[in-house]
């Protein structure tokens, strides 16, 4: 009798409870492909509904009350517990009812509902399409008529359906428009969350509307600055630096630049950081603080131009506060080279000046600032230094010039690098990132933060140099070190600029370097335990091996002078020879002086490998025995046993303990038992670390796990035919 074939469990149906407002929950199968509307309507007819097509089922789990539709029905899962409840569109349009011809408590509850049904998609869809979103406007729009509840209500319920996306924010009219406006600049007679809502509304149609033009021109930068430094609320802030963010975006340059300044005045600027800064907060400062640092891009991509009188009297300024005492004799000649159109000639007289000062091109320094990035950006730093760290900068320029070695830091050459990191590191003149929270509090602590940011650097800089004792062919070693310095302190996010200068200044050559080694004797201990390397470890270690015993029998064989031990005494300038013949089966020795290499044929004695018994190494050699004999060349005797021999053992005292080493392992070897000195563990774990390392040159950069990926579990069956 053949067998009844196994029934396979079907995949495609999943065991669910559905739960309705007091009634007891039905547990049913729900087969994944068929329609959702006709497992409906059997539920409906279980608790003996009529209308079924005004019910819909509803996730009920604390983070997700979506409806569930065609679309989403793959998120129920098995043991999931589903609520039946009235449709969307039957919600929607009992919804619209209310707030149609409801009293003031009914649409307040109403709308209560809706600010938490509109971020279901499928609700807000539906309610769009009664024209729900009109009507909140209206409301929104109607505030004579409106009390404060209603109001807060109706636009929580608008941000939620406009944040779907489906409709354009160029719908709201400027009367809907100002009234946001409105309730921003009073925010102090609405709720919090009314606040809240308008800043977002506002801030959304800003960038998605061509109505910004109109919300730029009627709220004041102070009314947001003020609310800011005037309110607590976490949201009601984040939700106005997203609106001062979009302002930003949207302005000309002259508008950006006035906003700039205007937040950077110091009551401002503390209001704009705040305390208890949450994700989303952070995201939003690092925003800001990306926009206002962009304003430098104009400079950075600006070039020097030849007729940039300015420019070239910035240059002109680096000069006279280095070398004030040295040059004020040469002025007089400056000055009537200037008027008459002689600069380069005014130039080539303070070349050596220029030269001291560290630029690339001495007659004409303005050539080194034709390089974008950082272009004139570069000459701003360097005169901000110079005008105020008067001190500092004089001693480095002087100090540099000065050397009679090859060590001096070329200021000039190496401030202009120095504005091209740090441009590179705060990513000026990109776009914000959407996700990164690289928010850096320090910048808005001061009038001119990347200029003293570049001021603490170039110090840094200057200091780094100097302990690395570097030369020009070391530029880019250094500012590599310079650069992980700043990325270093920057990680740690430092409240101001002071902060950052003891911070950064802890962080010497000499402790980037041990940091560097820490890490990476971290990252290779973390390696090696990995599976996959423990494996390759294993498959490695016997040609590792078999390259230290060929070493050692090669070693052997070129053979080594050792001095001559007459009971336990050394004898003075006696000395014999042992070496190992290129077959390894025969040990050849006999008396030699002390520079002669003598050949095998030279040497008299032959030991045949076959016939040694044993290795014996230190107190345990025959010739050791002697109680005067001096510890160091105990530790450095071994002896071979053999027998059929005129004498039993062949004693031996190594020269150093690296030959003691390199004979025990080639004898051992020869014997067939392992290698045991503490020079064949240095050399295993040396060989195997390189051998790793250069197998691993692919993987560089790429995380290599402890543990392999885990083997899928088999399928419930094999049967992988769907059906279309």
């Amino acid at each position: 009798m053949i067998p009844k074939k196994t029934t396979v469990k079907d995949s495609h149906i999943v065991k669910i409870a559905v739960e309705r407002e007091n009634h007891m929950p039905q547990l049913i199968n729900l087969d994944q492909r068929h329609p959702l509307a006709s497992k409906i309507q059997d539920i409906c007819n279980g608790w003996s509904i009529s209308d079924h097509q005004n019910y819909a089922l509803q996730f009920c789990e604390s983070n997700n009350q979506k409806y569930v539709t065609e679309k989403n029905r793959n998120e129920i899962k098995n043991g999931s517990v589903l609520r039946l409840q009235y449709s969307p569109s039957k919600t929607a349009c009992d919804a619209m009812e209310v707030l149609l011809n409801g009293s003031p408590q009914e649409k307040k509850l109403r709308l209560q509902e809706l600010t938490s049904l509109s971020t279901d998609h499928t609700f807000a869809l539906e309610f769009i399409k009664e024209k729900g979103l009109d009507t909140l406007i209206k409301m929104v729009e109607d505030g004579g008529q409106t009390n404060v509840d209603i109001l807060q209500y109706s636009l929580a319920s608008f941000v939620e359906l406009m944040e779907h996306g489906t409709v354009s924010w160029e719908v709201p009219e400027n009367s809907f428009v100002a009234r946001n406006i409105e309730i921003v600049r009073n925010f102090q007679n609405y709720p919090p969350n009314c606040g809240e809502s308008a800043l977002s509304n506002l801030e959304n149609i800003v960038m998605s509307s061509n109505k910004h033009v109109l919300v730029a021109e009627d709220i004041k930068l102070q009314d947001i600055l003020r609310l800011l430094q005037d309110i607590n609320s976490p949201v009601m802030r984040q939700n106005a630096i997203a609106l001062l963010n979009a302002l930003f975006v949207k302005a000309d340059e002259g508008r950006r630049r006035t906003i700039a300044q205007t937040i950077s005045a110091k009551q401002f600027r503390l209001a704009l950081i705040g305390n208890g800064l949450g994700t989303e907060m952070t995201h939003q400062l690092y925003v800001l603080q990306t926009l206002t640092l962009g304003l430098l891009e104009k400079r950075m991509r600006n070039k020097m131009n030849a007729q940039d009188q300015d420019a070239h009297e910035k240059i002109k300024e680096l000069r006279r506060i280095a070398f004030d005492d040295h040059t004020n004799a040469l002025n007089q000649n400056d000055d009537h080279n200037r008027r008459g159109g002689g600069s380069a000639a005014g130039n080539a007289n303070f070349s050596q000046y220029y030269k001291k000062l560290g630029f690339k091109c001495d007659i004409n320094p303005a050539q080194d600032f034709i390089e974008t990035p950082p272009g004139i950006l570069a000459l701003d730093c360097m005169v901000y230094f110079a005008r105020n760290y008067t001190q500092q900068y004089v001693k480095i320029v002087r100090e540099n010039s000065c050397r009679a070695d090859e060590h001096e830091c070329p200021f000039g050459r190496t401030s202009i690098e120095l504005v091209k990191v740090l441009c590179d590191i705060l990513r000026i003149g990109e776009p914000p990132a959407e996700q990164s929270g690289d928010f850096q509090p320090m910048f808005f602590t001061h009038d001119s933060p990347f200029e003293e940011f570049f001021c603490i650097c170039v110090i840094t800089l200057n200091r780094t140099w100097k302990d690395m004792r570097a030369t020009a062919e070391d530029f880019s070693t250094t500012f590599s070190v310079v650069r992980e310095q700043i990325q270093r302190t920057l990680k740690g996010r430092p409240e101001n600029l002071e902060d950052f200068r003891n911070k950064i200044a802890l962080l010497t050559y000499q402790q980037i370097t041990t940091l560097r080694q820490q890490e990476r004797t971290s990252k290779e201990e973390c390696d090696s335990t990995a599976s996959a390397i423990v494996k390759l470890k294993e498959k490695i270690s016997p040609h590792i091996l078999e390259l230290i015993k060929q070493q050692r029998l090669s070693f052997l064989v070129e053979g080594t002078h050792f001095a001559k031990y007459l009971r336990g005494t050394r004898t003075k300038d006696k000395f014999w020879y042992a070496r190992l013949s290129p077959n390894h089966k025969v040990i050849h020795y006999g008396d030699c002086d002390e520079k002669t290499i003598p050949t095998m044929e030279e040497l008299p004695k032959k030991l045949p490998i076959c016939e040694i018994k044993q290795l014996l190494e230190g107190k345990e050699c025959p010739h050791m025995k002697e109680t005067r004999i001096r510890k160091s060349a105990v530790n450095l005797a071994f002896s071979i046993t053999f027998e059929n021999m005129e004498h039993s053992t062949l004693d031996f005292v190594a020269p150093d303990e690296s030959i003691f080493n390199y004979w025990t392992d080639g004898i051992n070897a020869l014997l067939g038992q392992p290698m045991v000195s503490k020079q064949k563990n240095e050399d295993f774990d040396t060989l195997l670390s390189m051998e790793i390392k250069l197998r691993l040159l692919d993987t560089e950069g790429v995380d290599i796990s402890k543990d392999p990926p885990p083997i899928p579990e088999d399928p419930e069956n094999y049967d992988f035919c769907f059906e279309s």
